[in-house]
């Protein structure tokens, strides 16, 4: 073995990345936590990497825990996905689940809450 170092090289070299093969949320409206005033809501969710949003979906879980899909919109940006709600008061989860160009699929929840006008 020549060096510690070139091994270390090598086997950096054939190790994947775990974070780079993943769409990560890094920004969204709503974020997670906030409070929302009733009636229309733009959902925008930005992802750490570029998404196929024909194969990723929005799910708005409604706070009688009913299941709601909602439909993509086009985005202008390949890293954001774009969708609208009319929402009433309550505790709300907004489901994302994306697949990034590289084949990964990733998912997570946006808890956020409604209040009246």
């Amino acid at each position: 073995m020549r060096s510690p170092l070139a091994l270390l090289f090598l086997i950096g070299m054939f190790t994947p990345n775990i974070a780079a093969a993943h769409a990560i949320l890094i920004a969204g409206t709503p974020a997670p936590g906030a409070s929302v005033p009733a009636g229309h809501l733009d959902v925008r969710l930005r992802f750490n990497s570029r998404i196929d949003p024909g194969r990723s979906r929005l799910t708005l879980i409604a706070p009688d825990r009913r299941q709601i899909t909602l439909p993509v919109l086009p985005a202008a940006l390949p890293d954001v996905l774009n969708a609208t709600a009319e929402l009433a008061p309550g505790a709300y989860v907004l489901r994302w689940q994306v697949l990034a160009v590289d084949g990964h699929i990733t998912r997570g929840d946006v808890a956020f809450s409604v209040t009246g006008r």
